[in-house]
C-alpha cells in the first residue's frame, strides 16, 4: 500500500498545481509509481457539454495516471468559488466517505499519491468541514506552497500554525516565484522565514514562464531545487 501527500498553499493562485504537477512529473521520472487526485474543484468551464477541471487533468498529464478524470476529481463545480457554497449553488452534495474512498483506492495502486487541494487549509469542503480536516482524516501530511512575494510571511506562518493545531505533520514549505520581476522581498522571504519557523524550506522554486506550453510544471526546477530527502518516507517501496 502506497502512502499520500497533500499539496496545500497559503491562498488561491499561489501555484499549488504547477508545484503538485512538477513534483508528480519528477518523481515518475524517478521510477514511482504517482498517483493523483483534486478532491473538487471549482471554476470549472464547459467543454463539449462537460465540466472541465484544468487543474486536474494537468496532475492527471504530469502523473501519467491511467484513473479516468472522474476518479482524479470526483466533483466538478462550475463557479469559483469555495467547493461548500459552490456545491450549494450548483445543488450537489459532497460526500467526504465517498471522497476518503476513491483516494483510499488512488493510494492503494501506487507507490506515491499527491492530493491537491483549493485554496488554502481553512477552505470549506462543507460549511464545517475544512480541507484540515479532510487531511486530518486521510492523514495526509501536507506540502505547503507559497507565493514567493511581498506578504507572504504572515499568511505561510497562520497556515503552518494552523496545521499544528489540527495535529497535522507539515513536512515543509515550498516558496514558489510566480513573477518575473525583480523582488527584495521573494529575494530575503526564505531567510527571514528561517528565522520565525522551525519547518523546513524544501526549495525555493524560480518564476518559470509557461506560456503557451500544454505541460504546467517544470522537472528541471524541482530536480534542482527540491529536497526531495524530506519526503523520503513516503517513497520506500513494499
Amino acid at each position: 500500500m502506497g502512502k499520500g501527500l497533500f499539496i496545500t498553499g497559503t491562498d488561491t493562485a499561489v501555484g499549488k498545481t504547477f508545484v503538485a504537477c512538477s513534483l508528480a512529473a519528477y518523481l515518475r521520472e524517478l521510477g514511482y509509481r504517482v498517483g493523483v487526485m483534486k478532491p473538487v474543484e471549482t471554476g470549472c468551464v464547459e467543454r463539449d457539454g462537460e465540466l472541465f477541471p484544468e487543474d486536474a487533468v494537468q496532475l492527471k498529464n504530469a502523473a501519467r495516471a491511467s484513473e479516468p478524470i472522474e476518479k482524479i476529481c470526483p466533483y466538478r463545480l462550475p463557479e469559483p468559488l469555495a467547493p461548500s457554497i459552490a456545491a450549494e449553488r450548483a445543488g450537489v452534495k459532497i460526500d467526504i466517505d465517498h471522497l476518503l474512498a476513491i483516494y483510499d483506492e488512488i493510494r492503494d495502486q501506487h507507490d506515491i499519491t499527491l492530493v491537491e487541494g483549493a485554496g488554502g487549509l481553512m477552505v470549506p469542503l462543507l460549511p464545517s468541514y475544512t480541507y484540515a480536516d479532510f487531511a486530518r482524516v486521510a492523514k495526509l501530511p501536507l506540502i505547503v506552497v507559497a507565493a514567493n512575494r511581498l506578504g507572504m510571511i504572515n499568511h505561510l506562518l497562520l497556515t503552518l500554525e494552523h496545521a499544528s493545531c489540527k495535529d497535522l505533520t507539515t513536512f515543509g514549505y515550498v516558496l514558489n516565484r510566480i513573477s518575473g520581476e525583480a523582488s527584495l522581498a521573494a529575494d530575503t522571504n526564505r531567510e527571514v522565514l528561517a528565522g520565525l519557523t522551525g519547518i523546513s524550506c524544501l526549495g525555493e522554486l524560480p518564476f518559470v514562464d509557461i506560456g503557451e506550453r500544454q505541460d504546467h510544471f517544470s522537472v528541471d526546477a524541482f530536480e534542482q531545487e527540491f529536497d526531495i530527502r524530506v519526503i523520503e518516507p513516503l517513497l520506500a517501496r513494499g
